[in-house]
């Protein structure tokens, strides 16, 4: 790793040891569309993420919201983008919750930084966001993203028949959640 390599990347909301995170910005759109591109038939049937210019002007603009926060999981070495972690529909008050959605650019996937890019957005969630819960609905045969939530010490709490509509269908999908105590210990 170089000296440049180590240095803090401008940005850079929270550092790991191989991945950091930062806000995404119109200058990332050619890069995060290029990576999605890449990365069309991995991700289906699981994610339709932002695919072109204006629905990454879309996803930008609802990241901008209060009750939003979207997350470009980036490796040191090179500063590429190998994931996105979003966490949607911030409660606060009592509640203090919300939901987490993520996805990794094929080039990345199986290599753990999705693993630590979520240590990393929990660390955020749980301190700056001052968030107690965070909850994830997955589609039970993504085995993936599964063993992604486990790793991270989320626990499985029940299954919605016809939860979420992806692809234009209603999918079950499987709620998975941490807490904070959960986190911290």
């Amino acid at each position: 790793m170089t000296r440049a390599s180590r240095a803090r990347p401008p940005g850079a909301l929270e550092i790991g040891r191989r991945v950091f995170l930062r806000a995404p910005t119109v200058r990332h759109r050619d890069e995060f569309l290029a990576l999605i591109e890449a990365s069309r038939g991995a991700l289906r049937p699981w994610v339709e993420p932002p695919a072109s210019r204006a629905a990454f002007s879309a996803y930008l603009e609802r990241a901008r919201r209060p009750t939003e926060r979207a997350f470009l999981v980036c490796r040191l070495e090179d500063r590429a983008i190998a994931g996105v972690i979003n966490v949607s529909q911030i409660f606060h008050g009592n509640f203090r919750s919300a939901y987490l959605g993520y996805y990794a650019g094929a080039p990345f996937m199986g290599q753990g930084y999705m693993s630590e890019g979520l240590r990393l957005v929990l660390r955020h969630a749980f301190g700056a966001l001052g968030l107690h819960r965070l909850e994830a609905n997955i589609q039970p045969k993504n085995r993936a993203s599964i063993r992604l939530v486990r790793g991270a010490g989320f626990r499985r709490e029940g299954f919605s028949p016809r939860y979420l509509k992806v692809f234009g269908q209603w999918r079950d999908h499987e709620r998975w959640a941490i807490t904070a105590e959960a986190f911290w210990r």
